[in-house]
């Protein structure tokens, strides 16, 4: 297996923004079949023809769906997500004086995705509807308690490797995890290892952000109910080797990968 080295990975997805949603899909692709994604060969899920919306659905939308290698429409088991097509276009409003949309432009969001019991919901501005790729909103509580909307990703084509990110290592990758985590570990982590580049992963109480290194990546999540820490090795060795990068000592509390069950 060829080492790939995921410090490096803000410079692959700064080359995607860059190139546009088709290459945003090619990171995708390579992303899911470096962390051992292999389409199933059984007939995936399909949309719904287009259905007559009020909005128009946006061109990478549509793409995605069709997409041969959607790791969604193949496993959704995968993902614990509901899809929404078409998208709903009865969410928002926005919050006023919302950097997404002009304060006379429509104010409502059309959601594609949800959380699958709908904690969250993930959408884009109706107003951008028309734009083939636009940015993602999701709603989450303000420090207040409160609904709002927050930029979860600048393009629908980055949200789904956003998605891709959030998932498949963590069935696909051998797995270490703390429930807690001190500052200098934190501090550790952030010295050793580089950002991806996205944005922080906003899912109930998760605002998790991830960092590479080689045949691995980290999640630091302190707004999680869950584990503070989660770390995913492509293989064990490459997951020891983070954790001697570290200076943590889990050797005997390494996670097999979920998808080994899969082939029991």
């Amino acid at each position: 297996m060829t080492e790939i080295d995921y410090g490096r990975f803000h410079t692959r997805l700064d080359a995607a923004r860059a190139g546009g949603t088709a290459a945003r899909w090619e990171l995708l692709r390579r992303f899911q079949e470096e962390w051992g994604y292999v389409p199933s060969g059984s007939p995936a899920l399909t949309r719904p023809g287009d259905l007559v919306t009020a909005s128009p659905v946006p061109t990478a939308l549509r793409e995605w769906w069709d997409l041969p290698f959607n790791s969604f429409a193949d496993r959704p088991q995968l993902y614990w997500t509901e899809d929404e097509w078409p998208p709903t276009d009865e969410y928002g409003p926005l919050p006023p004086g919302n950097p997404f949309v002009g304060a006379d432009e429509d104010q409502r969001v059309c959601v594609f995705m949800a959380e699958y019991e709908y904690g969250n919901t993930w959408g884009y501005p109706a107003a951008r509807a028309g734009q083939p790729d636009p940015p993602v909103v999701v709603d989450v509580l303000d420090e207040d308690g409160d609904d709002t909307w927050v930029l979860q990703s600048p393009s629908v084509s980055e949200f789904f490797l956003q998605l891709a990110v959030a998932r498949l290592p963590a069935h696909f990758g051998w797995g270490a995890f703390e429930s807690r985590i001190s500052r200098p570990a934190e501090a550790a982590v952030r010295d050793a290892l580089r950002p991806l580049g996205l944005l922080p992963w906003r899912e109930l109480t998760s605002h998790a952000e991830y960092f590479g290194g080689p045949d691995a990546l980290v999640c630091l999540d302190p707004g999680s109910g869950g584990f503070k820490f989660s770390a995913y090795g492509r293989t064990e060795d490459a997951l020891r080797g983070l954790g001697a990068r570290l200076g943590r000592d889990w050797a005997d509390r390494i996670h097999e990968p979920e998808a080994r069950k899969d082939d029991a």
